[in-house]
């Protein structure tokens, strides 16, 4: 357990800076889509979310993948998962509320990750 009652997770620098750089990505893409949206330009939102889509899961090793318990693993790939149908249905439907919606609701995997986990440093 981590100082502020979260699961500590336990990694390497590596591990950690790798989880951490997916997790900006993540903001990244999440500031992309709301200023998209606000102009209108669904294009942008749809490649700005398909840059945090399930390919981003091709660069993390399996070492680190088994580390992780499942339950953060979950939460993971739907937000991946979450992202792709965003990018689809904002290029198909082309509703800047509706993928500001479904951005808000891919926000509350983020949110529970990060109250129920820290990343410890453990070389």
């Amino acid at each position: 357990q981590a100082p502020d009652g979260r699961q500590a997770l336990q990694l390497t620098t590596a591990e950690r800076n790798m989880v951490l750089g997916e997790m900006r990505d993540f903001l990244v893409a999440v500031q992309a889509i709301i200023a998209a949206t606000n102009t209108e330009d669904m294009a942008a939102a749809a490649a700005a979310a398909r840059k945090v889509g399930m390919a981003a899961q091709t660069a993390v090793p399996p070492a680190l993948i088994g580390k992780l318990p499942l339950a953060f693993k979950k939460l993971g790939f739907a937000a991946h998962s979450q992202f792709d149908q965003l990018a689809l249905d904002a290029e198909q439907l082309g509703d800047p509320l509706q993928t500001r919606e479904q951005l808000a609701a891919l926000m509350n995997n983020c949110v529970a990750c990060h109250a129920t986990y820290s990343l410890v440093v453990a070389d």
